[in-house]
């Protein structure tokens, strides 16, 4: 990825509109850390950049290296190189892990990858996140406790090389170890040329990540878009001196409440079952 543009967009959940006409540009090698209170928007934009089809698009567009990707799915983003790492993974039941992942990257390659080269990855991913290897024989996080489900999101990530990656408060629900082994995962990535739109509550993620420019949303819409330093800023003094200097209004939460915001339990089982084909 060299560019995404994310033009003008407008957004609705559920019969709410949620996105109000946000922009943002995010370049090649870019770490962009996305701020702003709880349910002004900020997972909705991540969830419609990935193609989640519970959002619903009312207007504008996405273009990723000069491409309007605003109309394909969710996978075809997924094989252009953008991916998600979620806010609450849903537990399948029936699928494997294993299963699951060794499909996932089948999607993803023209030539299906062979048995001794995928457990070497598998292998190398579930060391490098410090998850043991016996849990790739369960069903995709069933059973799994907060922290794994989001380390598993992050070794999903290692495993598909994605250009963009997309990280919706991958640190709820980690301890201070897990997230020092996600943040070095993320780094080493960063290191190779990948783009990442983090979203965090916390100053600590962050400080970990030294993410390379930061967004503010508010109402639905970017209203500040600056270097590093607007993260200390915030995590200082809140959100109060946007309505102070910008004379900008915060609304109440405007996102109705969402326990999952994955694609969908069916179409993950179902892009597994043909990837193993």
């Amino acid at each position: 990825m060299e560019k995404l543009e994310i033009i003008d967009l407008h957004a609705s959940v559920g019969g709410t509109q949620i996105l109000r006409g946000a922009n943002l540009e995010i370049r090649r090698g870019e770490s962009l850390a996305l701020l702003g209170p709880n349910g002004h928007g900020k997972s909705t934009l991540l969830g419609l950049i990935m193609g989640n089809p519970r959002y619903r698009l009312d207007s504008g567009k996405i273009i990723l290296d000069g491409e309007d990707i605003t109309s394909l799915s969710a996978d075809e983003r997924s094989k252009r190189g953008l991916f998600l790492a979620m806010q609450n993974p849903s537990e399948i039941p029936g699928l494997n892990s294993a299963d699951f992942l060794k499909a996932m990257m089948n999607a993803h390659r023209q030539k299906k990858i062979s048995l001794l080269e995928f457990y070497r990855a598998m292998n190398g991913a579930y060391e490098k996140m410090g998850i043991p290897l016996e849990m790739s024989k369960r069903n995709l996080n069933e059973g799994f406790s907060g922290g794994e489900k989001k380390r598993n999101e992050i070794l999903q990530m290692l495993l598909l090389n994605p250009s963009f990656a997309m990280l919706d408060e991958i640190d709820s629900g980690l301890d201070v170890d897990a997230i020092n082994v996600v943040a070095k995962a993320i780094n080493e990535e960063a290191a190779k040329g990948t783009s990442f739109l983090i979203v965090s509550h916390y100053a600590r993620l962050y400080n970990l990540l030294k993410p390379t420019r930061a967004a503010i949303m508010i109402n639905g819409r970017i209203v500040v878009d600056g270097d590093a330093s607007l993260i200390q800023r915030v995590d200082r003094e809140g959100y109060e001196w946007i309505k102070r200097e910008l004379g900008i209004e915060i609304e109440k939460e405007i996102a109705p409440a969402m326990n999952q915001v994955s694609i969908g339990v069916c179409a993950t089982k179902e892009a597994a079952n043909n990837g193993s084909k």
